[in-house]
């Protein structure tokens, strides 16, 4: 069942998603996609820069491929996303990333799986989740692990439209809840 990749972020995603077909670099881009994604969700300033109204977009794009440049960034990644930033899209590119990622995914029958966690997880403890959700979806999952604190202790999956949230908050708030109905 194909994903219809619509409006400006998918149009882009699937043109970036042919064109590394075509050269044979899926794991690349997607690898370096990772690498911005993360980039993108760990730095503020580099938030600002790709939303930036205010910058020109010469100024833009001189960032935008200095941090890829520096980043190790193969080619193909660079001349996208400097096209991207000419074309002043820069604001939707984790969009464009995101729509890329899903259409090799389900290209290759994977499922991602969002996994929130207290703290970091080991290598050993993804591969335990992606293991024993292998199981329940019958495909490759693959993880996308982020960090909340204020989750205590416990892991919140999303899988889709699917949500399983075994945090020690959300516990400890259906607790209370329990407590004061109790009253």
């Amino acid at each position: 069942m194909a994903t219809e990749q619509t409006g400006v972020a998918g149009r882009y995603a699937v043109a970036l998603y042919d064109l590394a077909e075509t050269q044979g670099a899926l794991d690349a881009v997607a690898n370096d996609l990772r690498a911005l994604k993360a980039l993108l969700d760990e730095s503020a300033d580099l938030r600002r820069l790709i939303a930036s109204a205010v910058l020109s977009r010469d100024d833009q794009t001189k960032a935008i491929g200095a941090v890829l440049e520096k980043a190790g960034a193969v080619d193909l990644v660079r001349r996208f996303v400097g096209v991207v930033a000419e074309n002043r899209r820069l604001a939707s590119l984790p969009q464009m990333i995101a729509a890329f990622l899903a259409r090799l995914a389900e290209k290759r029958g994977e499922v991602t799986a969002e996994v929130t966690a207290a703290v970091p997880l080991l290598d050993y403890q993804i591969d335990q989740i992606k293991t024993s959700l292998a199981g329940s979806y019958g495909s490759k999952v693959m993880v996308d692990v982020k960090v909340d604190p204020s989750l205590i202790g416990g892991l919140v999956v999303k899988i889709g439209s699917k949500l399983i949230d075994h945090s020690l908050k959300t516990k400890l708030t259906r607790l209370q809840l329990a407590m004061k109905g109790v009253g």
